[in-house]
């Protein structure tokens, strides 16, 4: 049974006229009709009987009208109570943020938030995610943005992480390359010159893991701890690096950067908070803006 029905079967026994009910309910007459007949098919009953000025309940309409007016009712008390919540929800939410704005959907998270929690006031702090994590775990930051391996067998130590994208690190080497790391495994491709990244950086957590497991140290030749300038060295021909894989193939058909083929890791972007405050009304209306955003 649709509550918009109940609505519909409320607003015509009020009216006592098609016309005047479908601009009560802003519908279209037709549209209202059809609700009307799917509603009375629906509980197999006819609920109004044809008068000169329109329609007026009959005894099956008279008799369920008053349990259809307390529902609507009820309905109308819950909203009312979902928006006195949203009203006492207030205060100063920190939000780690990491990389681009396009690729965290921050535009449609805030405006979730300015819309649905007016008396929140979002303060954004960009970081690296690695330093994202930590200050969530010292309290400095209410929430964050966090990159890491993609690892279903749950959330990180003391946080809680609601998983938002799932994708893939490429690596990258210079245009022209293609010989130098045809056919390379992660152990030969390591002796390679890398833009290596600071300890914060999800590309320096990612490598690590994997030359590490290897038993393996890679050669650094640079450290940078921006992801264009990355790329800018990259391009200049300087060494290999990673980088998500939008950025990969958008880099490789523009610049013609080479994507090193069989060499990837896993990765996800995820939304922390301290696992102690999952269910604080601040951080469960952020949580609530982030999942609006990703769908």
């Amino acid at each position: 049974m649709d509550l918009k029905h109940i609505r519909t079967f409320a607003a015509v026994a009020r009216e006592g006229n098609l016309t005047r009910a479908a601009e009560h309910l802003h519908l279209t007459q037709p549209a209202l009709s059809l609700q009307l007949k799917n509603f009375q098919e629906s509980l197999d009953l006819t609920l109004f009987s044809r008068t000169a000025q329109g329609l007026a309940p009959n005894a099956d309409g008279r008799a369920l009208l008053p349990p259809a007016l307390r529902v609507l009712d009820a309905l109308d008390d819950f909203q009312r109570a979902i928006g006195a919540l949203r009203d006492t929800v207030q205060g100063e939410l920190r939000i780690g943020t990491i990389l681009d704005p396009e690729f965290l959907r921050l535009g449609a998270t805030l405006q979730y938030l300015v819309e649905h929690y007016p008396k929140i006031r979002p303060t954004l702090r960009h970081g690296m995610s690695g330093s994202v994590g930590r200050q969530v775990r010292s309290g400095e930051l209410d929430v964050g943005f966090y990159l890491g391996p993609h690892e279903p067998s749950g959330n990180p130590p003391g946080l809680h992480a609601r998983p938002l994208a799932s994708f893939a690190y490429y690596v990258v080497a210079p245009k022209g390359w293609s010989a130098q790391v045809a056919g390379r495994d992660w152990a030969e491709i390591a002796a390679l010159p890398w833009i290596w990244t600071p300890p914060d950086s999800v590309h320096h957590r990612l490598l690590s893991a994997k030359f590490d497991a290897l038993g393996i140290a890679p050669h650094a030749v640079a450290e940078v701890d921006q992801e264009a300038s990355m790329l800018d060295l990259v391009r200049s021909g300087v060494g290999l690096s990673l980088a998500r894989d939008s950025i990969a193939l958008r880099e490789s058909q523009a610049s013609g950067l080479q994507l090193v083929k069989g060499l990837s890791i896993q990765a996800e972007l995820s939304f922390i908070t301290l696992a102690s405050r999952r269910e604080d009304p601040l951080v469960a209306a952020a949580f609530a803006a982030v999942q609006a955003a990703f769908g």
